[in-house]
């Protein structure tokens, strides 16, 4: 009974703790538009180009502000000076004594009806002079344009544009990115099968060093012999060793674009999958890769903008004419009279501005906006050049890609052929080691050479797939 439950332990320990995870290129791409954040910034631009439309819809309708303010005053306010009262009371006191002696002549009781003026002019200075020291003011105003030189709407398109615009470079960073991770992706495939291979080259030469090592005991062979083999070994560890450490650093690189912690230990599905040559598309219509193409359609879209730009420079040189309300309070009020309480009043008015002589200053803005959208009309026509160049480019170079990986596939049968007669021939001692060390070696440049062609079939797949277009 402690033997099966001792097995069992061991059994148990003996499992692996995790499943190495295994990823295809599909589920690399996922990964990596999930967690980039060339991506991740560039869902917020849309979003804020969106935002930005919501807000250009805003200048079609009035907008409304208010505002309210206090101010403290050190002294009142008075419509008549110290000097002209002092006059006005000479001048009582001298109809008041004219008045007087009429007046006592005629009675000598009405004199005494005069006695008050003398108070007139402090009654006047009173009445004449306001407290403003506390002022509270408020307004709430209105204003609707009405025309604006067909500023708002080239304003609102523009913001119509620059969304589409971020949308369209997303797209492109999507693309940018997936030919990326699948450069990536193949990299390390590639590293995978010529570890594969420096693996089985290795493995040949040791035998090769067992084999000359046993006939050098029989004096079959020379210490030359023994010493050219054991070179051609230690070089071919040394490859296997700077394949293993890029195969480390591409996984590391492949790990990081999708997110994936740097020392994440995986597999690719393609790494035991053979490759077959990569078909090319028939009939390449140029019209429809260029409607394919998001680089030629952010180049559109910032020509309409440039074109835009061109009515709002314009609209500085026409009238612009806006409706205007406004509801003011204050207090004090002088609306009837001076009172300490809050009153108002509203208006309601048209205003227009006409720009007249500003010396050419909104003309020269007029002629740099329109040559800005002559330069990115010429870039569009550029573009569109050099896309065509590319496409046919990418359909030679997978042309010329399956070729070579079907050439390096006779090759490497002919290699094959050609090193197991190698080994036959030396083992009946027809031939030497250094024509068995030339096989060998022909063997290995055939075996890298068939492994480049396949995964330059497959790039070049990748770059063709985006010349046109062609989504991922």
């Amino acid at each position: 009974m402690k033997k099966l439950i001792s097995s069992c332990l061991l059994l148990i320990c003996s499992l692996p703790s995790f499943s190495q995870a295994i990823y295809s290129l599909d589920s690399c791409r996922t990964m990596a538009l999930k967690n980039n954040k060339e991506i991740l910034m560039a869902d917020e631009k849309i979003k804020a180009a969106g935002y930005e439309v919501k807000s250009s819809r805003a200048h079609y309708l009035p907008g409304i502000d208010a505002s309210a303010a206090y101010l403290h005053n050190t002294k009142d306010i008075s419509l008549i000076s110290d000097e002209q009262i002092n006059k006005i009371a000479g001048a009582l006191d001298k109809v008041s004594g004219s008045l007087g002696g009429i007046l006592d002549k005629v009675s000598p009781g009405l004199s005494s009806a005069l006695q008050g003026m003398d108070q007139i002019p402090d009654r006047l200075k009173d009445a004449l002079t306001f407290d403003v020291k506390d002022m509270f003011v408020g307004t709430v105003s209105i204003t609707q344009p009405l025309y604006m030189g067909g500023k708002i709407r080239a304003y609102h398109a523009i913001t119509e544009f620059s969304e589409d615009l971020a949308r369209s470079m997303r797209n492109t960073a999507v693309k940018d990115l997936i030919v990326e991770i699948d450069q990536t992706y193949w990299q390390v495939v590639s590293l995978v099968y010529k570890k594969q291979m420096a693996e089985s080259y290795v493995g040949l030469l040791e035998s090769l060093t067992s084999d000359v090592n046993n006939m050098y005991e029989y004096g079959f062979a020379t210490k030359s012999d023994q010493l050219s083999v054991a070179v051609k070994l230690n070089e071919a560890q040394v490859a296997l060793t700077k394949v293993n450490d890029g195969l480390v650093l591409s996984k590391m690189l492949l790990a990081q674009l999708c997110g994936l912690p740097i020392t994440a230990d995986y597999n690719l599905v393609d790494e035991n999958t053979p490759l077959t040559v990569a078909p090319l598309p028939e009939n390449i219509d140029m019209s429809d890769v260029f409607k394919r193409r998001s680089e030629l359609r952010s180049l559109e879209l910032v020509t309409d903008i440039y074109k835009k730009k061109e009515i709002i420079t314009r609209s500085d040189m026409l009238p612009q004419v806006a409706l205007m309300g406004n509801y003011a309070v204050t207090n004090p009020h002088v609306f009837d009279g001076f009172q300490k309480k809050f009153s108002g009043m509203f208006t309601v008015g048209v205003g227009v501005k006409i720009p007249i002589w500003h010396w050419g200053q909104n003309y020269y803005k007029l002629k740099v906006s329109q040559a800005e959208t002559r330069t990115s009309v010429l870039k569009l026509e550029d573009a569109r050049e050099k896309i065509e160049l590319q496409v046919n480019q990418a359909v030679f170079r997978t042309r010329e890609a399956n070729k070579t990986l079907l050439m390096s596939i006779t090759n490497m049968n002919k290699a094959d052929e050609n090193l197991q007669n190698a080994q036959v021939g030396y083992q009946e001692g027809m031939l030497t080691t250094q024509n068995v060390l030339e096989a060998q070696t022909a063997w290995l440049k055939a075996q890298s050479e068939k492994i480049d062609a396949e995964i330059g079939v497959r790039l070049s797949d990748i770059y063709l797939s985006k010349a046109i277009g062609k989504n991922f």
